[in-house]
This record gives structure tokens, sequence and C-alpha cells, in this order.
């Protein structure tokens, strides 16, 4: 606490800046000119509609436009130096309906005040209009998946929701990529989770998918979001639950290979609004086969080693939250809220290892049976209070935030020589156990500062403090029975490792109307880090250094008409490498692999550069983008035999004939021109279809390994649904990646689909729902492939992948919505995207 108290005196002075902030006054408009201001809204949620396109126009017939402009990014918009008159004001955006009205325009302001777009709506019979957020949006900073409006998603995790997600795919593994690249933040309305940031696939788990509104990609962000992920940022936005009154859900889902309960309860009355949830589930019948082959090269022999096992694996997920809102006084609002996660599980299994040679009599064969254990949990508390003023778009926000988060795993192995099968443990010829913790607290201070100056314009700007202690203390037992009784703690194999590291950041950004057409934002981030280290066992560390970033950042937006766009946009971002990057401790639970972290990794810098055009025609919207990602400095995964080391190797570790380490390092330059698309169309009444694809060109060079890859990847996914009857909703769904080169092999690609339905029920206070995934496929292969002067792996595994699943919901309490909108942290800015499964886990 004394260190984050240093940190926020250092911040004082940018505090007192944002404070003097206030005093600014808006411009008003050029005196004896017309000017149109107003707001646009979502006619259900009553939030702000970003970039919605606004125009004015002469009184009917005629077509020709008088003015126009985007709204920003709060829904707000200002048509100015207009002539008194009549005229039309038609308000459009992707995925809703068009709304005109008529105005009547004088000398000086007229505020129209709220614009309640309608979302693309549904007739059904003669009275009764159902409005419903299309599947897929695209907006110009952002493509947003609605996945509360896909069925397939019923009784299923963040997991299966990120699948169908458009420029998104998870592996065999269960490791998401973000347009192929791992290295991206998650965050949870907008607010990062330490559980997501440490171990994603797991986390992933304990949130279901009945409780996710939408997730947005985006894949250029703007300054006030931290500089870290340098593919993008996921956004998973959970549902509020804020209506007026007593109301909340319950749910329950069943299937063959998980099962899973949730619930809400909310009030909002007043001043007060309380929310609350809580869900839980458990895997099982999650049964893998794998197998592989590593080929040694030796300057007279080849010598190789194969791998055959099987295994399962069964867990639990569980998490909950709770909020209090109170607005003491008007233009003022308090908040405090708390959450947590936790997750388990167990995986077992056996492989049969068999090494073969040339020479007699140095064959070896033996079968090591493994079981894994894993749990961990996170817990958060956020205070944030909230200024308003009477002028429009004026907001001061300060946040305070204080995380745990904990996780342990470790594994225990019985490996009995020259057999084939498992025996009694009493004849094992060498037994070993190991146990890894990895602790951690974060400490966040966060202000942020809109300033409206005039119509037009807006600066924004902000600063913010983050303070990370965390490390990992392992511990590691060895038995050879023929030579004592009991397990012994091995000296030389355990670590305790301490890590510290500090952020603070400064961010300006300023958006403004170049002409009537054009939008331009420019700012930057200015970020300071800090960090520190300790190896308590070998008396050892690394001294506390530090380094000053910039992050600048750029968005333009030409509006060719009413309903295209073009947008070029430019960044720069840092990944700094999180714990398990760092992490020394060796893992063995391999015999012929192990891995191990690098706590001498620097952070990455990417430049980024996109163009995009987009595009909305009736009910069809289309999406392109060209993108080109340059990062200098990758932290790339290197594996090498231990005979032949291309990296440094703990003095822990002997050399042997076919060991292969793996670490991380900064050992590559990797260049990426991706082509994104994505349409999505209403082909009938009742038929919405979308089609997203992305293909890659990755050139991959590391001048240290002496290698250079290049090569295509991509993917593509398609959803689809049919409103067969009022209540009865039909959906499915595909996803296919390709195969993908890295720096020294290539992994290979996957189909992923699913079908489902559901029928609403009692008045539509009820869910029924029916999924299949993999229907007509019981098991899913993936297969990799690593290659190097000194060696060869190729390896299989294959997953259980068909399961049903059947769910039921139920909503109860009144119906009102809040525009309730709650302010958060986003601490999106360390590496661990890609599911957090550094080399030293």
């Amino acid at each position: 606490m004394k260190h984050l108290f240093a940190v926020g005196c250092r911040l004082l002075p940018l505090l007192f800046l944002v404070m003097l902030g206030q005093r600014a006054a808006a411009q008003a408009p050029a005196p004896g000119s017309g000017s149109i201001t107003g707001t646009v809204l979502d006619s259900l949620t009553r939030q702000p509609v970003p970039f919605a396109t606004v125009v004015l126009l002469p009184p009917a017939p005629s077509e020709k436009t008088v003015a126009g402009q985007s709204a920003d990014e709060q829904g707000h918009f200002a048509l100015t130096k207009v002539k008194a008159g009549s005229y039309r004001l038609r308000v459009s955006f992707v995925g809703y309906g068009v709304r005109t009205q008529a105005v009547t325009v004088a000398d000086g302001a007229l505020a129209l005040g709220p614009i309640r777009l309608p979302a693309t709506a549904q007739r059904l019979g003669e009275a009764v209009v159902v409005a419903q957020r299309p599947l897929m949006e695209v907006k110009p900073d952002r493509l947003v998946y609605n996945a509360e409006q896909d069925v397939t998603n019923a009784g299923g995790t963040a997991q299966d929701v990120l699948r169908k997600a458009p420029l998104l795919a998870i592996d065999g593994d269960d490791n998401v990529t973000m347009r192929g690249n791992s290295n991206f933040k998650v965050l949870i309305n907008n607010k990062p989770s330490p559980t997501l940031a440490a171990n994603l696939k797991e986390a992933l788990k304990s949130i279901p998918a009945d409780q996710i509104k939408s997730v947005e990609i985006i894949t250029t962000p703007p300054a006030k979001y931290d500089g870290e992920g340098t593919a993008g940022i996921i956004n998973i936005i959970l549902k509020k639950g804020a209506k007026q009154g007593l109301n909340g859900t319950v749910a329950a889902n069943g299937g063959t290979r998980g099962s899973n309960g949730n619930g809400s309860l909310n009030f909002r009355q007043g001043k007060f609004n309380f929310t609350s949830s809580v869900n839980g589930g458990v895997n099982y019948n999650n049964h893998s086969s794998s197998s592989s082959e590593q080929v040694t090269y030796r300057t007279t022999r080849n010598d190789t080693l194969r791998q055959n096992g099987s295994g399962s694996n069964s867990g639990y997920y569980g998490s909950g939250s709770l909020g209090l809102d109170y607005d003491p006084a008007e233009h003022h609002s308090l908040s405090l809220n708390g959450s947590f996660f936790s997750y388990g599980g167990t995986n077992q299994s056996g492989n049969l290892n068999r090494y073969t040679t040339p020479l007699p009599g140095f064959g070896a064969l033996f079968l090591r049976d493994t079981r894994s254990t894993y749990n961990g949990g996170n817990a958060e508390v956020t205070g944030t209070y909230t200024r308003t003023y009477k002028q429009e778009r004026r907001e001061w926000s300060n946040i305070l935030q204080y995380a745990y988060n904990g996780n342990r795993n470790g594994y225990e192995f019985n490996q009995f020589n020259n057999s084939e099968q498992p025996l009694d443990v009493g004849q094992a010829s060498y037994r070993e156990r190991s146990d890894t913790r990895l602790p951690g607290h974060e400490y966040t201070l966060q202000s942020d500062y809109t300033l409206p100056l005039g119509e037009k314009k807006t600066l924004e700007f902000g600063i913010k403090a983050i303070a990370r202690l965390t490390g990992s203390q392992a511990q590691v037992d060895t038995l050879f029975p023929a030579l004592a009784p009991d397990f012994a703690t091995s000296r030389f194999r355990g670590t305790s490792f301490d890590y510290r590291q500090d952020v603070e950041g400064a961010y300006a950004s300023y958006s403004f109307d170049a002409t009537e057409k054009v939008h331009l934002t420019l700012g930057g981030r200015v970020e300071r880090t800090g960090l520190w280290a300790e190896f308590a066992n070998t008396n050892t560390g690394i001294p506390y250094r530090s380094y000053v970033t910039p992050l600048p950042n750029a968005n333009l937006s030409y509006a060719l008409s009413k309903t295209s766009s073009l947008r070029l946009a430019y960044s720069r971002r840092i990944s700094r490498p999180y714990i398990y990057y760092l992490n020394p401790y060796v893992n063995r639970s391999n015999p012929i692999s192990y891995s191990y972290g690098n706590p001498n990794l620097d952070p990455e810098l990417t430049h980024s550069v996109e163009l995009s055009y987009n595009n909305f025609i009736k009910t069809t919207s289309f999406n392109v983008a060209l993108s080109v990602l340059r990062t200098g400095n990758s932290i790339e995964q290197v594996s090498f035999a231990s005979t032949q080391p291309l990296l440094p190797v703990p003095d822990e570790i002997i050399p042997a004939p076919n060991l292969v380490l793996s670490t991380s390092a900064n050992v590559a330059s990797n260049t990426a021109f991706q082509l994104n698309g994505y349409v999505s169309a209403k082909p009938t009444e009742k038929w919405t279809l979308s089609l997203g694809g992305n293909v890659n060109y990755l050139i991959l060079r590391s001048t240290a390994l002496n290698l250079s890859r290049s090569g295509f990847a991509g993917n593509y996914n398609v959803n689809t649904s049919y409103k067969a009857t009022k209540t009865l909703t039909l959906q499915g769904n595909l996803y296919h990646s390709l195969s993908r080169p890295t720096l020294q092999g290539r992994n290979s690609g996957f189909v992923y689909y699913g079908l489902g339905l559901r029928q609403t029920l009692l008045k539509g206070r009820a869910d029924l729902s029916f999924n299949a995934q993999y229907p007509f496929s019981a098991q899913r292969t993936f297969e990799y492939a690593t290659t190097t002067p000194a060696f060869s792996q190729n390896s299989r595994s294959t997953y259980q992948q068909r399961q049903f699943r059947v769910g039921f919901t139920y909503r109860f309490g009144q119906q009102q919505q809040s525009s309730r909108q709650r302010k958060s942290i986003r601490n999106d800015d360390i590496k661990g995207g890609g599911g957090g499964q550094g080399s030293g886990s």
C-alpha cells in the first residue's frame, strides 16, 4: 500500500490538471446562424448509438442533402451554420431502422434532445412489433456479436460464444486467437479480471453464455484504452439486468459433457440500484488420445522416441457478483461492485514412451501415469464516483480497484520401466510430485475527464496507475523406491519468485469534424513501466528498472454517403509479459519436453495500420478491412534440443540426448498482412445470415535463430437463424480455421459447427432450448509439427467433440429497462491474451 501511495503522489499534479478542466466552458455557435443538436439512443436500452448517420434534408420530395455528419461515440451530433427554414432530419445506422422527423430551424440553437432509434424490427401479427438486434453489427471502430440473439449459445459458456464471434478462433487446446494472433486483451464490461489475464481458457468456462449480452471486437483501440494488446481488444458485455423494481432470472442446463446453472436478482428503486448474479457448473466425460514422434538427428544415426497416450479430465467453475449504485444528488453517482471467479479440475493421463536407437542394448520402454490438478480464483472490489454536468457530454469519473488472484497447479506421476500398462504403485521405478502457487495482488487508480469544446469537438484526457505484486512458489518432491522409502524435497528444482510491476500512464484524445464528411480523432498515451524481481532460492534477481513508452493513436473517418464510410486508423501498442511468461520454474511433467519461463523478457512494441470500408443498404451491412501489423521484438515460444541450446538453460537441467526444452524469448520480427471481411444480410423477413472471413499472410523472421518462415493462414465463419414461428427460432453456425505457420513449424486447422433451437414459453418469460455441437462428428483431431536442425516433432491430439445440451430459463419481475451504464477500469496492459499459458505455467 505504501508503494501505491507513492504512485498516487506522483500522479497528483496530473489529477489537479484534470480537476481544473471542470472550469472550461463550451464554445457557443456563431451568432446569427442556426444549429441543431441532439443525441441518438437505442430505443430499447436507451444507450447511445455511436457514429449514427445524421443528415438534414429539404421538405419532401427532395432528397438533396443540406448538411450531415456522424454522431460521436456518445451518440451526440451538432449541425451548425444552417439557414432558417423547414427541413427533415433523418437518422440511421447499421442494424437499426431509419428515423425521420420534421424540424424548423431559426437563428440560434435548436436542441432536439434524445432521438430513439429502433433496432431492426420483426413484425408479428397485426399489432405486435418485437424489436430485435441483428446477430452481428458493424460499427466504425469495432464488430459486435450480439450473443443474446444466438439460440445456439443457450446452456454454454463464454468459450462457446467466442467461437462464433467474428475474427476469433479457439484451437484444440482451448487457446483463443484474434485474427490469428494470441496477443490481445479480454475485458468484462470494459474492465479486466486478473483471472482472465492469468488463465483465460479456464476463466472463460466460468462465465455462462446465458449472461453474455454481446462481444465487441476492437481491432484498433483508441488512446483511452491501455496500450496493451497488439491484435486488439475483446470486450465481453454481460447483461446488466438493471430494470425498475424487482426482477431476475434462473436457468438450468444439462448436457452430455457438462451441466450448469445460473441466476440473477436485481432491484432498482429511486436513487438505489442493486444487482447480483451467481452461476456454477461442472465438466465431465471429456476423453482424449494423443500420439507423437520425436526424431533426434545425430552424426551417424537417428534416434526415435514415440509417445502414445490417453486421458480424461473433469472440472468445476463458478462466479458471482454484487453491485450497489447510489445517486445522492443530481449529477453525482456512487457505485460499489464486487465479483469473484473460481475454477478447478483434474486431468488423468497415461503415456507409453518407446525409445529406439540403432545402438544395440540402448532401447527403452516405460509408461508414465500422470495426474494433474489445477484450481484458482480471484476477487475484485471496485469503487466509482462519477460527476456529470448541465453541459451535455461533460463528465469526470474516478475509480479505485483492488483485485486478488490466486492460482495453483500441480502434478504427480508414477513411472513404470519396461511396462506397457500401469502397475501397483509399489512397483513404480520412479515417482515425482510438484505443487505451484501463483498468488497476486493488484491495485488500480484511474481518473478520466471528458470535456466538450463546442458542438463538434471533444477533448478526453486522464491518468492511471497500476501496482502489481505477484510471484510463484513451487516445490518438487522425488522418490526412487529402490533407494528410499518416502518422498524427499528436491533442493535444486523448487523456486521462490517474487515480482513487482508498476505502470503509470496519462492520455489525451481530441475528436473533431474537419469537414461535414471528415471526422478526425488524434490521441496518444505515455506509459512508464517499472519492474523488479527476486529469486529467493538462488539469491538472485532483476534490479529495479523502468522505461517510458509513447503510444500515439489516430483515427480518420470519411462519410462517402449516408450509408457508407471509409476509416483509416493507426496505433502503436505495447505488450508486457505476464508472470506465466516470466516464471523460471521448470515443468517436467512430460519426460521428453521441459518448459520454463524467462524472467529477462522485454516488452513487445507493435505498429498497426488499418483501412476499412463500411456500408449499409436496407437490411444488409458490409465491412472489409485491410491492415498491417509489425512487431520488431516479438515474444516467441522457442523449442530446442538440450544438447544444442539456442538460449540460456537453467542450471538445474541436465542435458540429455532426447530432451527438448521450450521457453519464451524476444527473438523474432513479425509482419502480418491481413484482409478481413464481414457481411450480414436478411434474405427474407424471417431469415438472417452472416458471413465473415479473415486471410493473413505472415512473415516470421529471427536473426538470433537464423530462421525465416512465411505463409498464409485464415478462417471463416457462417451464422444463420430462421424464425419458424412467433416463438420458435432455429439456428446454425459453422467455423473453419486453416492451418497456420509458426516460427519453427506449423499447426493444423479445424472445423467447428453446431445446431440449435429455442422455444419461447409463458408469454415470453421462459425459454426452452436444445443445442447440438458436432452432431455428425464424434471426434476432432489437431496436428502440430516442429522442425529444427537438431530434431523434429510431430504430434496428434484427438478430443471428443459431439455433445448435446437442454436448457430452461425463466425471467421474473418488472420489465421496464433502465439506462444505467456503470464506469469501470480497463487494466488491459499485459501480454497473456492467448490463454495466459506461458512456458512457465
